[in-house]
């Protein structure tokens, strides 16, 4: 492998290979709620209004993240239009960047074949490559945390120089500074809490002494208070609603509703490595062990980055499942020095138990398949199981050519199957969720919509949003009887939100009014004698025009 990959041409071709996988996809899917619906949304009205500083959404204030992605992703949509694809652009850009950077920095800390692999096990790992297709906030911020800690570990090592330190610690800080512009003070707070546990575990204050605090600090601070002092000084309820609310609360208290038990991230973390998983014992026991010959114990502070990251989010009583995210590129970096020492006759049984996983996967659609229920109907079901069956069939067959592989010792081709299945494997399910359009994204309601939209219409959505339907009406909503995330927008502009009573005057006298809800909502309209058609529905939401 290291013969081949040596030639610059292959390093070329392969980097291109993985290009067209990783890329290919990410305009295929309809934008779903409500994630992908909230971000995009933000960028494009952004674009449209060209205010650039505080962030709307539905046309309503919103600070619960910072404005990088935003940026990112209105300016995707300024080069290439409003699409599916330029929405997906930033994900799918600093994913790839982080496999790249991981090849990079494993590149010079351990040599040639250790870098593949530990690209090779970041791209077909599961949920690094899910996560760079669908679009929200984690896999940006997730890689400017991969970029500083890769600057810190080559800044810290051993064998740096005194400029190299330099600047990999300024690079340190400088993607610190992105990384709070992407997601807020985990993107300081996270590696400072790395850094003082590794200090005191190693009993190494040194380093301190080579991280430039001043001109970092100062780099940090350049790159992040120009924003947070232009939308503070516009938006006077900022300050408190972003550091308190969106910080403090949301780790300490469960107001965000999204609670889980301590053990939350296990099982998200076993299939998250897939293909790798067995890989995952041996990685941390690497990170543990003492590097007899190094001051800088680089595998001790990869592991103690990943374990206390995903402790902190264990911990924190606001749980989402790509909160621990950015421990993929260390377990990766971990895990390809276990790869590279692996024999092929053990690698049969780090591989091959992909065939029972895949078998599994085959059984799980086929009994998913059969069920639905009035939100998603059974036949939505079934489509989507047709592609986990194929992501199963690619699995099993992955592990089977693994297996073969490893025993007649051609272990680089082993590994390659494992990486060719994890890439394709998990990629199928995340093209078929497709089927989900239906109901999950306004695609096609906005479709069946659209006839009958003039100039005149307002258009209301009653005590119900669907995060894409702005995105793809290409105009906001009123909203009536719906808070939710908008209490602070909607407390600042009290005309953002209007009651029953007050709808149902508008809509004697408006021009050409028409509503989206729930069909409980529809139901509670049709006994209070709302004149109404109905234009279109699905499981979900009716939509409805004054006659």
């Amino acid at each position: 492998m290291t013969e081949f990959t040596s030639k610059p041409w292959a390093r070329l071709l392969l980097v291109i290979l993985l290009a067209v996988l990783w890329f290919g996809t990410l305009g295929y899917r309809k934008v779903i709620n409500p994630d992908e619906g909230r971000y995009s949304e933000i960028a494009r009205e952004m674009t449209v209004s060209g205010d650039w500083v505080t962030p709307r959404l539905n046309g309503i204030k919103y600070f619960e993240k910072p404005a990088l992605q935003y940026w990112a992703t209105a300016a995707s949509f300024e080069v290439l239009g409003e699409s599916e694809f330029a929405a997906r652009i930033w994900p799918g850009l600093t994913g790839f960047l982080g496999i790249l950077f991981t090849f990079y920095v494993s590149r010079r800390l351990w040599g040639e074949r250790t870098a593949w692999y530990a690209a090779a096990m970041l791209a077909s790992c599961a949920w690094w490559l899910g996560n760079g297709h669908f679009l929200t906030l984690d896999m940006g911020v997730s890689y400017f945390m991969t970029l500083g800690m890769g600057a810190f570990v080559l800044a810290q090592r051993d064998s740096a120089t005194a400029k190299e330190t330099r600047n990999w610690m300024l690079t340190c800080w400088a993607a610190m500074g992105l990384a709070i512009l992407s997601k807020g003070l985990i993107g300081l707070v996270l590696p400072g809490a790395v850094l003082v546990l590794y200090s005191i575990i190693q009993r190494d204050a040194r380093m301190w002494l080579k991280l430039h605090i001043v001109k970092g600090l100062l780099l940090m601070l350049l790159i992040t208070v120009p924003w947070f002092f232009l939308v503070s000084r516009a938006n006077s309820e900022f300050l408190w609603f972003f550091f308190v609310h969106e910080h403090f609360q949301r780790f300490t208290t469960t107001e965000h509703n999204r609670v889980g038990p301590l053990w939350y991230f296990i099982p998200i973390l076993i299939a998250g490595m897939i293909p790798w998983t067995s890989f995952l014992p041996q990685a941390l026991k690497t990170g543990w062990q003492k590097e007899t010959s190094q001051r800088f114990q680089t595998n001790r502070f990869l592991l103690i980055w990943a374990v206390f990251i995903f402790a902190f989010f264990s911990k924190s009583d606001s749980k989402l499942p790509s909160y621990i995210l950015p421990i993929f590129p260390a377990l990766a970096m971990l895990a390809a020095q276990v790869l590279d020492r692996v024999s092929a006759k053990a690698l049969r049984w780090h591989l091959g138990w992909l065939v029972i996983a895949g078998i599994a996967l085959i059984i799980g659609a086929q009994i998913f398949g059969m069920h639905g229920n009035y939100r998603t109907p059974v036949a939505i079901n079934h489509a989507y199981s047709l592609w986990l069956t194929a992501a199963g069939v690619v699995l099993t067959a992955a592990g089977i050519a693994a297996w073969v592989f490893a025993s007649k010792g051609c272990k680089n081709a082993a590994i390659a199957s494992a990486v060719i299945g994890g890439l394709i494997g998990c990629q199928l399910p995340m093209v078929g969720h497709e089927s989900f359009a239906a109901t999950n994204s306004s695609y096609y309601l906005v479709q069946a919509m659209q006839p009958r939209i003039t100039p005149q219409t307002t258009l209301y959505s009653v005590d119900y949003y669907d995060q894409t339907l702005p995105f793809y009406l290409k105009r906001t909503l009123q909203f009536v009887d719906y808070v939710d995330e908008f209490k602070l927008g909607q407390t600042s502009e009290p005309d953002k939100l209007i009651h029953l009573d007050e709808f149902m005057r508008r809509w004697q006298t408006d021009a050409a009014p028409m509503a989206v809800m729930a069909k409980g909502t529809y139901d509670k309209l049709q006994k209070l004698g709302l004149p109404m058609t109905v234009v279109t529905s699905d499981p979900r939401r009716i939509v409805i025009a004054k006659p």
